[in-house]
């Protein structure tokens, strides 16, 4: 079975896996951040590459205020911890958005998890926070017009000169996109980078997918035709 290099998930149903529990929108979240733990354990077991994780979008901060604190304070925790496992693990960590808004803590533990996995090589976890698909695309062009006006870049362009003016730069596209949690769309999930990713959608609310259901959507995957708009030799 071919392992895909790089597998992308939205991590879709925390909020309803609570109150399906009866439990605060909040609980999902934490248990949704040890569901993250475990599968991106399992990926670097299996030999998985790259895992990218929609933590929390631009569209995000329009939830109530006190889950919003509550997501933060959950991701800064889970920051912190991390820091730790990545130098005993040499694991490498990327946080994909505008890291801008972010909190001061959050912003100096993306620096030093940026400064930790230049230390590594092999499998990296890529975390978006405050990112949407339209916005990178926005921002890597803002970036590119400021540096053709400058001089810096040439106004002749491919894709993949582009490419490297998006916050994955240096990242291969995903080949699997999961999204558990019943929803079938991506909701402004990697626009850019998802152009021949195979998409998987799953039922299974994110707090309760594990490794067995990330085998189901591999083995899905394995049964696709990747022909990236070619013709299927015979």
């Amino acid at each position: 079975m071919v392992v895909p290099e790089h597998i992308a998930i939205i991590l879709d149903g925390n909020g309803r896996w609570a109150k399906m529990r009866g439990l605060p929108r909040t609980a999902g979240h934490a248990a949704g951040a040890e569901t993250f733990r475990k599968i991106a354990t399992y990926c670097k077991n299996i030999g998985v590459k790259y895992l990218t994780v929609y933590a929390f979008s631009t569209e995000n901060w329009s939830r109530p205020e006190d889950e919003v604190r509550a997501i933060m304070k959950l991701l800064d925790k889970y920051l912190h911890e991390a820091i730790a496992t990545m130098e005993k693990d040499h694991i490498r960590m990327k946080i994909l958005g505008d890291v801008s808004q972010l909190s001061e803590s959050l912003q100096n533990e993306i620096k030093e998890t940026n400064d930790i996995s230049s230390r590594y090589d092999g499998f990296q976890a890529n975390i978006c926070l405050n990112y949407g698909g339209r916005a990178e695309i926005v921002n890597a062009a803002r970036h590119y017009a400021l540096d053709v006006a400058s001089g810096k870049a040439s106004p002749d362009i491919d894709e993949k000169s582009f490419s490297r003016y998006m916050y994955s730069a240096g990242i291969p596209d995903p080949d699997l996109l999961i999204r558990p949690g019943g929803e079938k769309r991506i909701s402004n999930f990697l626009l850019w980078q998802c152009a021949y990713s195979e998409f998987y959608f799953s039922d299974v609310l994110w707090p309760d997918f594990g490794p067995e259901e990330l085998d189901k959507a591999i083995e899905e995957f394995n049964r696709r035709d990747r022909r990236f708009g070619g013709v299927k030799q015979v």
